[in-house]
């Protein structure tokens, strides 16, 4: 499970393998950073080439990426959605389910609850995956907070709508 942070500046990236019930391993963790000094088409690219990368060496079974919520700084924002796109568009050129997730989705998730601080969803990926320190910078850890989400909860709800659906006539078993 691939897990994206997006940011224009940095873009956390984690991978995480494992399922519901069973111990989690860390595969890959890393930032995709961008200078602000380059225009934002140049940033994009960078972006794009590095989740790109990833996708490659990585060989993911899915994609979770934070969905984008609205902030009072309109330019966060912007250059969040966009690097949202941009890894959204990579995962899809390679058909691969994308999930979204809510920041405090990810947080209850981890840590139980939904206002959990930065600190206290890095302190529970470092739980949970069993390593020495919390990733660094926090756009690390949450991109490993959103892979650890979308296997736990992602699954489960992968398999109950195909239960709606067979119970539709939509799927067969």
């Amino acid at each position: 499970m691939l897990g994206i942070d997006p940011g224009l500046t940095r873009c956390g990236m984690g991978v995480v393998e494992g399922s519901v019930g069973r111990p989690l391993t860390l595969v890959d963790v890393n930032v995709i950073r961008t200078s602000s000094t380059l225009p934002v088409a140049e940033r994009l690219v960078s972006i794009e080439k590095g989740v790109d990368a990833w996708i490659e060496e990585h060989r993911p079974d899915a994609v979770a990426v934070e969905r984008v919520f609205a902030r009072s700084d309109v330019s966060t924002v912007m250059g969040t959605a966009q690097a949202s796109g941009i890894a959204m568009v990579c995962a899809a050129r390679r058909g691969l389910p994308i999930a979204l997730h809510t920041p405090s989705e990810v947080k209850a998730a981890v840590s139980g609850s939904g206002r959990a601080t930065k600190q206290q969803v890095g302190a529970m990926v470092t739980r949970i995956l069993r390593l020495d320190a919390a990733p660094k910078p926090a756009d690390a850890a949450d991109a490993l907070a959103l892979a650890i989400t979308h296997i736990w909860r992602g699954g489960a709800q992968a398999r109950l709508e195909q239960a709606v659906a067979r119970s539709r006539g939509g799927l067969r078993p």
